[in-house]
């Protein structure tokens, strides 16, 4: 599989990317004008917040980690659970939930009609009065324009700089593709499959993740398998925060998962020297694209 092709998302010109990008930083959007879409979004940390579980108005924790948004474009399906099917939809819920943004649409909506510049913006650029459409489908646009594929790892990879990365990046990368076989969950160039799966990690968690939207008992644990890319910058781990660093992670997979009824059957122990594990990290290291971290 070849890079990222942009082709494969639809951008939208610059100016509705603009207005989705005001909106994205606007405090407005929640019902008490002190969180934004970047409260738990911030560009620093490639679009996650460094906390266990995001915080909302009123200092609410939320129920999940807060996911990366960088290549969110690609995705078939939105939430750890991957109940909501389109990015626009996905949109609605942080906006109406109680613990993140705590609106009623149609008041929010009201509110952001009376911003000059967006009621403006909504009639020259989707030539209608600004609705939940206008912010929905602006909203959507700026994150698909958050593309990320140029980091260390790209360079060499697909553009064949051999002094883009260290020996010790190119070893961890087989040891991850080729002794691990992680690549079958995380593939290159997004490094996820999308796939829902459980990894064992919720027998510490009482959320049940899929199985909240199916109620089938062999999708309790479930969770939608996140990509690595910038996966140095999006800690702490796992759909509930639980696991502080990557070193971590890999002890976790490691000792095999934590034996959820549910876990994925590729999930199994295997030793690494220390020498491995550092060369591991160092890939992981190497998928940090910094040119989209630094220009929003």
């Amino acid at each position: 599989m070849g890079q990222i092709s942009c082709d494969s998302i639809h951008l939208h010109n610059a100016e509705t990317v603009n207005l989705g990008r005001k909106l994205f930083f606007d405090k407005r959007l929640s019902v008490n004008n002190t969180v934004a879409c970047a409260s738990c979004h911030l560009p620093a940390l490639a679009f996650t917040d460094g906390r266990k579980k995001a915080v909302g108005i009123n200092n609410n924790a939320t129920m999940r980690n807060a996911p990366t948004l960088l290549n969110v474009g690609y995705q078939p399906h939105f939430m750890f659970d991957g109940a909501v099917p389109t990015l626009e939809m996905q949109a609605l819920v942080p906006l109406k939930d109680t613990n993140e943004m705590g609106n009623d649409i149609q008041q929010l909506i009201e509110k952001l009609r009376h911003v000059p510049e967006y009621q403006q913006l909504a009639k020259s650029l989707y030539g209608r009065e600004f609705d939940a459409f206008v912010l929905t489908r602006a909203l959507g646009s700026f994150q698909r324009s958050l593309i990320s594929q140029n980091s260390p790892f790209d360079q060499w990879f697909y553009h064949a700089d051999e002094h883009a990365v260290s020996g010790s990046v190119k070893n961890g990368y087989r040891i991850f593709s080729d002794k691990l076989y992680c690549a079958s969950c995380h593939p290159a160039p997004t490094f996820t499959t999308y796939d829902i799966l459980s990894n064992g990690r919720d027998s510490l968690s009482n959320d049940e993740g899929l199985y909240r939207i199916t109620g089938l008992t062999k999708d309790i644990g479930k969770f939608k398998i996140p990509t690595l890319r910038n996966i140095a910058l999006t800690g702490p781990y796992m759909h509930d925060g639980s696991v502080q660093s990557l070193r971590e992670v890999i002890h976790y997979y490691a000792k095999g998962g934590d034996g959820h009824p549910n876990q994925d059957q590729r999930i199994i122990s295997f030793d690494l020297s220390d020498e491995e594990i550092k060369d591991l990290l160092d890939f992981f290291e190497s998928l940090t694209d910094t040119s989209l971290i630094t220009s929003n």
